[in-house]
């Protein structure tokens, strides 16, 4: 379990701890948030309409393994929420999904670490979304991934059964 470790507060900045020590989570911006606000707003719409679980935006911490990490999207099926609801603080268990948005200063080895780390820890998808590239990676495993361009569509398989969404839809941008 990862103990609290007091971080001087800075109102621009997230951190994960990792290996007990905090480590900045870089953040992406508009386009970064638009992004993360479209999938979860559809996401959320499917997973409450058909009574799935829970849908938690970038402030949600979850204990994976040693460290708390903050992915920017993540679904914790129904069965998996505890009888008293959600925790108030870090979840103990991983999400069910894990969705991280690549951000424009993001090392390739840490996001590709990270996602090896959800699904070590028991998370069933990891979706890793490119804006830069405008793809969608899915990991279901370390060397099982999928990668879904924009005429493609997100099906939310096992993991949330029924949800699909254009991935072209999440890139979009604003509406005019």
């Amino acid at each position: 379990m990862a103990s609290r470790i007091e971080i001087a507060p800075d109102a621009e900045k997230q951190y994960e701890i990792v290996a007990g020590q905090p480590e900045e989570k870089e953040m992406g911006g508009a386009k970064h948030s638009g992004i993360g606000v479209r999938l979860a707003a559809n996401l959320w719409l499917h997973v409450r309409d058909n009574k799935l679980g829970g849908v938690y935006g970038p402030d949600a911490t979850f204990r994976i393994g040693g460290n708390e990490r903050l992915p920017d999207i993540a679904f914790v099926a129904a069965s998996r929420i505890p009888e008293d609801g959600e925790p108030v603080g870090p979840w103990p268990i991983p999400p069910d999904l894990a969705v991280e948005i690549v951000s424009p200063n993001d090392l390739y080895e840490k996001v590709i670490s990270k996602v090896i780390e959800y699904l070590a820890a028991g998370v069933q998808q990891v979706w890793l979304i490119s804006p830069e590239n405008r793809i969608i990676s899915i990991y279901t495993s370390p060397t099982q991934v999928t990668i879904l361009q924009e005429d493609d569509e997100i099906d939310g398989g096992d993991v949330v059964p029924g949800f699909r969404c254009r991935v072209s839809e999440l890139f979009q941008g604003p509406v005019r």
